[in-house]
Order: structure tokens, then C-alpha cells, then sequence
């Protein structure tokens, strides 16, 4: 959720004051593309990992102050919910066993934080909703005590001017007011970072967008929300009516949500920060000293701190990021389709994809996206939310023009995206047994038809098959969950629960 802010009242010369810093921002963007100022390929990757804390009859624990104090690393942060920590990783050269490299600091980071929780009766959980959450746990006295989050409820809810209402229809149907974005926090994600030079933004980019169908249809691990069987990843529209700033009026004229897959291909990196300018009032209107385009005529780089955090506020399943790291300017792509867990082993699987994918994709001499139109990729987004690895997706073929054909998921991947996906990781230098280890999880959840929001979803129809209530079967659902986690045996191996 990006850096702490206070929680003060802006006065109205407050937001006209932070619009002028942000069309500045986006002037000295513009300046920095233009000079060549960025940072020299260099092929790093980063990855963030949210998660959940529960207790061992899977029902959560309002207590990540408790545990971060416990854990003491700034590897793990606190997030949205107090149910919320976060992990991060350092970045990384996407080269050599990085996976393998990946897979033994993670490993060991969430070791070492669920023994710190476990002396406070909570457990770390990777999901991408916790099953047994119920709408008294989403409340705003539940949210964590940090200012920005405080500040960020509070302008939403105010630019909403009414209740938040939760509409989803899936395979039940969830109708839900709630006063608050505390909803937002049941949402629980790997976010990818990618750091890409100015001129390869806009394929890796483009390439990310295009993806995103199968990714989820791949990585879905969230099918239930309140204790409601919705859609199979169901955190995209949980995540967008929790973040809604517009009242039914507003959303039937076509305004944007903050929550946005976006609405067409791009050809810079600049295009993405000037659409969040031109579309998103400022919810955050925090100005700070710097002066960009002063900083930039001294021969300077700005942080671009305004630009940057209206940018944390516009919900993009794939952000553009400009960073800044020993005085050198830098953009990522920052992933942010996929749900977290089911297992380490299965966070990785779902990485390799998609990097194998993107530099696969980005390389291509006719680019994808010259034969995809952006709102098929949009809407196979949308199926692959709904449906999950049953999701019949729209792809272009080979020797046909930019016609899309109806594949089911899994074989658009097998026959298509797999083989991509390795060439991908075979150019950007991944040793032959990481490819091929972390590419079979994928290949396998295929030829199974299963993945973690398959798993829990049949778990708990056999869990009420045996006259469990709800309630009960939800929890019987997470603790097995829990426990398989801990082999780290990837989910299409595990047996059937609970």
C-alpha cells in the first residue's frame, strides 16, 4: 500500500496545489523519457507476497501489530486488514536458478515469521481469500492502525458519499453494504515487479494485459467471499466495489473505476501516468517540497513523490512504477493479477509463467497485441475470474489474420503458452532445470483440471456432502488448506479435503 502518510483534513488550495504537482510530475516524466535518463537494461524482478493470519481452527487473528513486532524484519510489512502482513523480496537478476533462489528465501522467510506467529496462536496463510472471513471481521475497527490506511478509508468513503455496496454473482450471490474499503483487505495477492528499460516498457506491458486471461485461469485460489461460493478468483470484483469511489450514477455515465484493467494497448510508459492524471482525482493530495522540474534543470532526478502516490491509488492489475535507487531513475511493470498461495512451489510455477510468458510475448516480431483486440483481452480477464481453469478464452491463430478463436484454458496453455513460456525463460538465461520443474506445475494443473480455487471449492461441497453447515465446512476447508500448504506439495497433488 506504499509509504506512511498523516491522516489530516486537506483544505480546498490543498488539491489544486497537489494537481499542479502532478501535471509538473508528469512534465518532468516526460523530460526524463525524453533525455534518455533511465536506468541501463539490467533484467531484475521482484516479488511481494500478502498474506493472511489465522488460527488453527482457520478463522482469522486481528493481530499483524503483534506479529510484525514479533518477526522484526522489514521484509514484512504491515497491509490493509490487521489480518494483513505482507512479504517482500529482494529483487533479483532473472537468470541462472533464480526460481530455486527464490524458492529457498521464501521458504525460509515464512518459516521464520509463522514460528513468531505461532507464539501468539496465529499461523501464516497464502490465499487469496480466507474462506472463513465473515462481514463482522471487515469492519473498519479491524483495519490496521496506520494513518494512510485511516486517511485512505476516509476519502474514498467520502468521494463515494454512501456505503460501499458489494454486488456478486457467481455461483451464489453476495449483496453486501458496508461502510467502510475494509472489504478490500480479504484480497490477498503476489504482486510481480518487472524493471524494463523506456523502450521496452509498452510490449512488456502490452504483453502483461494480454496474459492476464490465463494467468488466472491458471493461479484462481479465491472462490469464496463471506462465506459465499462466487466466482473462482473472486478478488478482482471484490477489490473493485471495495475501492469504488463512484455512486451508481457515476458508473452508469461510464466514469472509470479506480479498480481498472484499462481500456486500451499503449505505446509508452508515459501513456499509463497521464491517463491516471487526466481520469483520477487526487484521493491522497499530499504534496511535498520537491520541485521536479527545478531538481531537473540543476541536473537532478525528482522522486516524483505526488506522481507516484496517485499512482498507488489507481488499482491497475498491471502499474506502471517509476522508482528511484542511487540517484538513477528506473520503471517496473508490477503484476498485480495473481492471488497468493497456495504453496511456495505454486507462487513460483505461477512466476515462471508469467515471466517465461511476457519475455516471449515482448520479443515477438508481430506482437500479440497487433491481432488481439484490447477488450478480448478484457474479457478473457473476466471469464478466467468467473471460471478459473474451466474458462473458455479467445486467443489468435496462427496463418489467421486477427481472428480470435474459443480454446478451453487449459488447452490454449498446454498447446500454445507453455511452449512460449519456455523460450521465454530460455531467453532470459533461466538454467534448463528451473524452467522445466516450475513449467510442470502449470502443465499439470492442465492435464488435471485443477488448481487451489478448484481444490477448496470441491472440498467444501464434499465437507456439506457429509452434513456439514456452512460455517463448519468453511473451517473444516481452511485447516486442511492450511496443513497441505505446509508440505509444500503443489496443489494439483494434494488429495481431496477436508
Amino acid at each position: 500500500m506504499g509509504e506512511k502518510v498523516a491522516a489530516d483534513r486537506f483544505a480546498l488550495s490543498d488539491r489544486l496545489r497537489y494537481r499542479q504537482k502532478l501535471l509538473q510530475g508528469l512534465e518532468a516524466l516526460e523530460l526524463l523519457l525524453d533525455r534518455k535518463r533511465f536506468d541501463r537494461p539490467r533484467n531484475l524482478m521482484g516479488l511481494e507476497i500478502e498474506l493472511n493470519l489465522a488460527d488453527a481452527e482457520g478463522m482469522p487473528r486481528m493481530m499483524n501489530a503483534e506479529v510484525l513486532e514479533r518477526i522484526g524484519s522489514r521484509d514484512f510489512q504491515t497491509e490493509l486488514g490487521q489480518f494483513n502482513l505482507e512479504a517482500n523480496i529482494v529483487p533479483h537478476r532473472m537468470a541462472g536458478r533464480v526460481f530455486d533462489q527464490l524458492s529457498e528465501e521464501l521458504r525460509t522467510a515464512l518459516a521464520y515469521a509463522d514460528r513468531q506467529a505461532r507464539e501468539v496462536d496465529a499461523h501464516i496463510v497464502m490465499i487469496g481469500i480466507l474462506p472463513t472471513l465473515t462481514s463482522d471481521d471487515l469492519v473498519s475497527a479491524n483495519l490496521s492502525a496506520v494513518d494512510r490506511y485511516t486517511l485512505l478509508n476516509d476519502q474514498i468513503m467520502a468521494a463515494r458519499g454512501e456505503d460501499v455496496m458489494l454486488d456478486i454473482e457467481g455461483v451464489e450471490h453476495l449483496r453486501y453494504a458496508s461502510d467502510s474499503i475494509a472489504p478490500e483487505a480479504a484480497c490477498t495477492s503476489v504482486q510481480l515487479h518487472l524493471q524494463v528499460t523506456p523502450g521496452r516498457f509498452a510490449d512488456v506491458w502490452n504483453a502483461a494485459q494480454a496474459i492476464a486471461g490465463p494467468q488466472i485461469a491458471m493461479g484462481a485460489n479465491s472462490p469464496f467471499v463471506f462465506g459465499r461460493e462466487l466466482w473462482r478468483e473472486s478478488r478482482p470484483p471484490l477489490f473493485l466495489q471495495s475501492t469504488d469511489t463512484r455512486p451508481p450514477e457515476l458508473a452508469v455515465q461510464g466514469v472509470r473505476p479506480r479498480t481498472w484493467f484499462g481500456e486500451r494497448w499503449i505505446d509508452s510508459a508515459y501513456d499509463l501516468f497521464q491517463e491516471n492524471v487526466r481520469y483520477f482525482p487526487a484521493l491522497l493530495p499530499l504534496c511535498e517540497e520537491e520541485e521536479p522540474l527545478q531538481v531537473l534543470e540543476e541536473g537532478g532526478v525528482p522522486d516524483l513523490l505526488e506522481l507516484s502516490l496517485h499512482n498507488g491509488t489507481i488499482y491497475r492489475w498491471n502499474r506502471p512504477v517509476y522508482g528511484v535507487v542511487d540517484g538513477v531513475p528506473h520503471l517496473r511493470v508490477e503484476n498485480r493479477v495473481l492471488p497468493a498461495g497456495p504453496t511456495v512451489t505454486d507462487v513460483l510455477a505461477n512466476a515462471a509463467f508469467y515471466y517465461g510468458l511476457v519475455r516471449a510475448l515482448a520479443d515477438e516480431p508481430r506482437p500479440l497485441w497487433t491481432r488481439m483486440p484490447f477488450p478480448v483481452a478484457h474479457e478473457n480477464f473476466e471469464a478466467a475470474c468467473r471460471d478459473g481453469i474451466d474458462a473458455q478464452l479467445h486467443w489468435p491463430r496462427s496463418g489467421r489474420g486477427s481472428a480470435t478463436v474459443a480454446l478451453p484454458a487449459t488447452r490454449l496453455v498446454q498447446e500454445e503458452l507453455l511452449p512460449l513460456a519456455a523460450s521465454g525463460l530460455d531467453a532470459w538465461g533461466v538454467e534448463a532445470a528451473d524452467r522445466d520443474r516450475y513449467l510442470s506445475v502449470i502443465e499439470e494443473r492442465c492435464r488435471r483440471r485443477a488448481n487451489g480455487a478448484s481444490w477448496q471449492a470441491a472440498a467444501y461441497h464434499r465437507a456439506t456432502d457429509t452434513g456439514l453447515d456452512r460455517e463448519k465446512a468453511l473451517a473444516a476447508v481452511a485447516r486442511r488448506y492450511c496443513e497441505l500448504t505446509r508440505t509444500d506439495e503443489p496443489v494439483h497433488t494434494w488429495p481431496p479435503g477436508p
